[in-house]
């Protein structure tokens, strides 16, 4: 890998896309040349990267000659259609779909976690799902220490996790019902203005969605820990930006508060905002724009042995997607 990479970001236009972007600069990814693709429709507009308008070019299967990382965001079908030509021709792609999540040759990586995996890889790389990015921010550390078997999780999880329309879709019915107008949906099946959804991605056949199982699935093979269980329940709720995640979880070694506490605080890209005195505790409003997660609310779980309950949020476009894309892609220069 050369030490300043030619790089790409693949579906360059869209919400994460964008946040890869401007992630790259803010860090100071030694890029050695930038090349935005999309589809089709977004060719021709620009992006500003180092004072510098880059102009987005149509992704084609010829498109990854001469690049050595892409950065994907344009949802799995592109990524199943297009990763293994970048992989065919020698780039590696860091993949925020969940397209590969689950392939067995595929490392599923959250650097402050399992960095030594990205070692592993044939190609390409798996960026988790953003509520377990989030989640296991605040639970991995804890499960070093103490052993974590189970949890039980709600996520309170923000619009843009669904996209740039959704956004515009809470802005819209929160403006139609301040002026008594009639509520207009297109993204979701229902209102989402001043209402929580109990549904994030489509239902399986045990009554789960497809959200709430990628936490013990992705969990499990991030931590190297085959036995992990994880009963969620996925909510889209009305808030702009970042996910909240209340755990419950069950360690296999007895935990208090005090050395719960302590463990989180070596956590990389954790901070710990828990003063119940004070009313202080992470809010998604907090951090939206950061790079590090926040979790408090931190208490004895009474309905469970050895258990702890917290309330961790993050901010999905960054931690949840570009930021740990662009982190994994540290990793490679390494």
């Amino acid at each position: 890998m050369q030490r300043t990479p030619h790089v790409a970001v693949v579906g360059a236009t869209g919400a994460v896309g964008v946040e890869m972007v401007e992630t790259l600069e803010k860090r100071n990814f030694p890029v050695g040349k930038l090349t935005l693709l999309a589809s089709a429709r977004s060719v021709g507009k620009t992006l500003t990267y180092r004072g510098t308008k880059h102009t987005v070019a149509e992704l084609t299967h010829d498109s990854f000659k001469g690049i050595d990382i892409a950065l994907f965001s344009a949802g799995g079908g592109i990524s199943r259609e297009f990763a293994p030509s970048a992989a065919k021709a020698g780039c590696v792609v860091v993949d925020n779909s969940s397209a590969f999540r689950q392939d067995e040759r595929v490392p599923l990586v959250v650097p402050e976690i399992n960095p030594g995996d990205v070692k592993s890889h044939q190609g390409i790389i798996a960026n988790p799902n953003c509520t377990t990015i989030i989640t296991l921010m605040a639970l991995y550390p804890l499960h070093q220490a103490f052993g974590v078997t189970r949890v039980f999780a709600s996520s309170y999880q923000a619009v843009s996790g669904t996209g740039a329309k959704a956004i515009e879709e809470l802005q819209r019915q929160v403006q139609q019902i301040a002026a008594g107008q009639p509520v207009t949906r297109e993204v979701y099946p229902h209102q989402i203005a001043f209402n929580v959804l109990p549904q994030v991605d489509s239902f399986l056949p045990d009554g789960y969605t497809k959200e709430e199982m990628k936490m013990q699935v992705e969990g499990r093979k991030i931590m190297h820990h085959p036995s992990f269980r994880a009963s969620v329940t996925c909510v889209r709720v009305p808030v702009y930006r970042a996910h909240s995640v209340a755990v419950s979880a069950e360690f296999e070694r007895p935990i208090t508060v005090e050395a719960a506490r302590a463990v989180l605080a070596q956590a990389p890209g954790l901070d710990i905002v828990d003063d119940p005195a004070r009313q202080r505790y992470p809010m998604p409003l907090d951090t939206s724009g950061h790079y590090n997660c926040a979790v408090g609310r931190l208490r004895r779980d009474i309905a469970l042995d050895n258990g702890l309950c917290f309330w961790v949020s993050g901010d999905q476009l960054l931690k949840g997607a570009a930021l740990n894309a662009v982190q994994i892609a540290e990793e490679l220069l390494k």
